[in-house]
């Protein structure tokens, strides 16, 4: 399976965005992708008012349409990073995947909401905007069953055994990391998922500065895939929009679990 990781640098403005990721889309199905991945918040990034004027039901409002319409016209499956999805009186950070026909096939809904204070920085709180997800999503494909995460999500390793016991081979992190701690930390956690999972991760992320200059807010970039060996297949530079290509081999996967079969040896339950 060939996977292409779009990264890009959103904002406030939808119609440059999504203008943006139909060019990186089109460009992952003309290298022959299978599946293209978007990062987190490709819609609009900036500011709270953005996100919430950009909410639509999924499915059914002009981004998803938009969105449904590349995956069927290019016959490629699309994991459409994630939207802004207006759902029961409440606003959802979620990752939309449709499929060759232009489907909308599975959704993830962000369970882990980003509430965190960094120095030098005003303090974070999705769950101003949005509510948090509740229910793990796999989603099979011809030739691997996909896991579905969001950026954050990173950091709780019993998400991604959780998927990895529901099946999960590949997987997706669209992601809008932080510099400051991407700097730190985004290389270990995606090496780390993969390893400890024997799975292959698959991250699209943002780069760059976005929302008011006054308060220093900057993406860490660096979109890449890895292998269940912990090995990088393909890496973006920290700045830059950026299309890269890997090629999944299933069998490596099963190679990697029989010579060390350390998902045979857990101790502590289905899920851990």
């Amino acid at each position: 399976m060939r996977v292409a990781v779009c990264q890009l640098r959103s904002t406030d403005d939808v119609e440059a965005n999504l203008s943006s990721a139909e060019r990186l889309v089109r460009e992952a199905a003309a290298g022959g992708a299978d599946l293209a991945v978007l990062p987190e918040y490709v819609a609009s990034l900036g500011s709270r008012d953005g996100l919430a004027s950009s909410a639509e039901p999924l499915g059914e409002g002009p981004i998803t349409r938009r969105m449904a319409g590349w995956a069927g016209e290019l016959g490629i499956w699309l994991l459409g990073g994630t939207v802004v999805e207006q759902a029961a009186g409440h606003r959802y950070d979620t990752a939309p995947l449709f499929d060759r026909d232009g489907e909308l096939v599975a959704h993830y809904r962000k369970i882990h909401l980003f509430d965190v204070e960094l120095p030098g920085q005003p303090a974070f709180r999705e769950s101003a905007v949005f509510a948090p997800g509740q229910e793990l999503v796999t989603r099979a494909t011809e030739q691997v069953r996909l896991g579905l995460s969001i950026c954050y999500d990173l950091r709780f390793p019993e998400l991604f055994r959780g998927l990895m016991a529901l099946g999960a081979e590949v997987v997706l992190v669209p992601a809008q990391f932080q510099h400051l701690t991407g700097s730190a930390h985004w290389h270990v956690l995606l090496r780390a998922r993969a390893i400890e999972n024997q799975c292959f991760v698959v991250a699209a992320a943002q780069w760059g500065t976005y929302g008011d200059p006054a308060q220093g807010r900057r993406s860490y970039g660096h979109s890449m895939v890895v292998d269940p060996w912990g090995t990088v297949l393909a890496e973006a530079p920290e700045e830059g929009d950026a299309v890269l290509f890997a090629d999944l081999d299933p069998a490596e996967l099963r190679r990697v679990r029989k010579a060390l079969p350390a998902l045979q040896h857990r101790r502590l339950g289905l899920v851990c």
